[in-house]
């Protein structure tokens, strides 16, 4: 009796984790969007960017966005945006994309020499 208390003690916040609902990205068709976290960490999306065609397009306008804010003096080598029920998340390496915000991270794009995104692939190899 005791060993299944003891389980039931240590099982139940796994379980509850489990059911606790997870942030989900918007489904909104060719809407690009911008996730922030308010002073409390509450995530909310604004809206970036509408009418675009792909996930490649999204990611562009959040790297217009991060380039934006540094030529204002905000350095954020992270931004994290939603297009269409995925995830994407800029770094320093490039752009990565989820189906959720904690999942394993897929990579997306990469930065090329100077910086800049590129589809993998799409480089020249020297």
């Amino acid at each position: 009796m005791r060993v299944n208390v003891l389980f039931v003690a240590l099982a139940a916040p796994v379980f509850l984790s489990a059911c606790a609902p997870s942030l989900e990205a918007p489904m909104d068709r060719g809407v690009c969007w911008h996730l922030v976290r308010d002073d409390a960490g509450k995530p909310r999306f604004n809206r970036l960017a509408d009418n675009q065609p792909d996930l490649e397009h999204c990611a562009a306008q959040l790297e217009i966005m991060r380039l934006q804010f540094r030529s204002l003096g905000v350095s954020q080598e992270r931004v994290t945006g939603a297009y269409q029920g995925q995830f994407l998340f800029l770094q320093r390496e490039g752009v990565f994309t989820a189906q959720t915000v904690d999942g394993y991270r897929y990579p997306f794009m990469v930065r090329t020499g100077d910086g800049r995104l590129a589809v993998p692939g799409a480089m020249p190899r020297p």
